[in-house]
This record gives C-alpha cells, structure tokens and sequence, in this order.
C-alpha cells in the first residue's frame, strides 16, 4: 500500500465528492477531439489548438462547474481556462502529462510520450491539484512495456518530490494481426495485471479500462487493496458507461474520471449550439454517474 501524503490527501480530497466517491470530467482529449469536431462540419487538419480551446474552455464553464475537478490538457486548455474565469474557483483542476497519440515501436508495441517541458513542478506552475499521467501496457508479453514502466517510475519520482497527486491511468491494445477474439478473452487480465505493474511502481491513485465484468473489477480491487481506481469511460456510449459504472462501483471502485460518454455528441464548431447541447445534454449525464456514486459512499481517504 503506497500512503498518500498529506499534501497529496487533500489534492485527492479535491477531486472526490462529498461522499469520498472521485468524480472528475476528463477534457485533455486532442486527436480524438479533433476528429469529433470535424464531424461537425470541418476539416481535421484545420482544427487549431485554438479551437480545441474553445471547446475546452466550454466545457469547463458548462459541465465541470457541476463536478469536483476537470481534467485538462496544458498545451490548448492551459493557462487559457484560468485566465479567462472558464474555471470556477472550487473545481479542482489534473493536468495531463502524455502527449497526444504515441509512438510506435518496430515490434508493434505503443511507446508512451509526454508533452514537452510539463513536469510536476510545471503542473503546480499552471495551477494543478494534481497530474495524470497515461501510459500504454502489455503485461502478457514480457519486455514489451519496459520503457512505459520506467516512465511511470519517472513520473511517480517527480512528483513525489514535489509532494503534488499524481494519477496513474494505463490502456492496453491489440497487437498487428492479433485475433480480435483472443485479445477480448486476454482483455479482463490485461487489466488486473496492468494495474499490477503501476502499483508495484509506486502508483497511489489509478484510472482504468473497464475491466469488462463484475468479476473483474472485484479482481482489480483486490490487486488495488486501498489504492483507489477509477474507471473511464473510453468513448462508449452514455447508456452503456452508466452500465459500467455501476458495476465498477459495486465492485469496489473509488469513483469515474469520465470524458467523451459525457459530451462526445455536444461538441461543435458552432459554439452556442455547443454551449447548449453541454447545458443541456451533458450536464442531465453528469447527474445521471452522480446518482450512481450517491449509492456508493466510500470511507473519506485518510493518511495511515
């Protein structure tokens, strides 16, 4: 069990509701963003970091001002959302670390990155409870993730010395040409055994895949111990998301770091019509996972 320290409890403290359950809206999207709003009624490659911006910005004024925290990124939403008031002052703010996309390597393997100059000391900089890093695991294949398991060491270090919360969050994938129902029958340990790898680094604090069944998730947190996960929700549809959170929940999940099941379909390049549809469709989810997490009350977290 890695103990939060003080500093680190009341970062945590701030992206949890009242009944200790984690409620945080994730908005440090990009390409998948990109690709959203083009959808709307543009071009990809001219969408600016400019205009992820201006999503950003709304949905941090519109739908986060109803959750403890948002998560955001620091190249298009940072220092942009504090500096024009989007962000309300008691909503906690986690900034991503991992750059947009990854690398590939010969083997077929994805190569974890981050985003140029932000580090713990930068994250404090720009106004950050706390950062979440993301990186890329296959557990079943030995020697495959060594160079993400040493970024996640890398990053727990920093941010250890600057005493500041850090979130771990991992994805795993398929490999080229691997069979697409062998890797879902893989995908439950893939998981369990993902989350093993970041708490043996050193990791206080998790998002994950949905493991995929109510076994699952009682395996993760069985793995997790105190070591608080939450689940996200991978761009599913709202329905769906609400399905698995519940599960996750009743299997001794900590709470939801939520993104595109939340305002995938409220985005646009017509930002009124997107201000409306974040009011008005995003927001009436949102209270949807709270009503989930109001039946799951969790012990408020504590230092040993």
């Amino acid at each position: 069990m890695h103990h939060l320290t003080t500093a680190e409890l009341r970062g945590y403290q701030q992206i949890c509701q009242a009944n200790g359950t984690i409620l945080v809206i994730a908005c440090d999207q990009r390409g998948s963003m990109r690709k959203l709003l083009a959808a709307s009624g543009g071009d990809e490659k001219s969408i600016s970091d400019a205009t992820l911006g201006d999503t950003k910005s709304d949905v941090t004024r519109y739908l986060a001002s109803h959750a403890p925290c948002i998560l955001l990124d620091p190249l298009c939403a940072l220092p942009r959302v504090i500096a024009e008031g989007a962000l309300a002052r008691d909503v906690a703010l986690l900034i991503g670390l991992d750059a947009s996309g990854y690398d590939l390597a010969p083997t077929g393997h994805y190569v974890s990155r981050l985003v140029p100059g932000i580090s713990a000391r930068r994250v404090r900089e720009l106004g950050g409870t706390g950062g979440k890093l993301l990186v890329y695991l296959r557990p079943d294949q030995p020697g495959a993730s060594t160079g993400n398991i040493e970024l996640i060491r890398k990053c727990i270090a920093d941010f250890a010395a600057e005493d500041l919360l850090l979130v771990v969050e991992f994805l795993t994938y398929p490999m080229p040409g691997e069979d697409p129902a062998d890797y879902r029958s893989r995908f439950p340990l893939l998981v369990s055994e993902g989350c093993r790898i970041c708490l043996d680094c050193g990791s206080k604090v998790l998002k994950i895949p949905f493991p995929g069944t109510a076994e699952a998730c009682s395996a993760v947190s069985n793995i997790a111990g105190e070591v608080p996960w939450s689940v996200l929700s991978a761009g599913v549809d709202h329905a769906t998301f609400l399905g698995q959170v519940e599960i996750a929940m009743a299997n001794g999940a900590a709470g939801v770091i939520a993104g595109r099941s939340l305002w995938k379909d409220c985005v646009s390049l017509d930002r009124t019509r997107q201000q409306e549809l974040l009011r008005s469709k995003a927001v009436p989810r949102l209270r949807e996972i709270q009503a989930i997490l109001d039946r799951y009350p969790r012990r408020p977290a504590h230092l040993p």
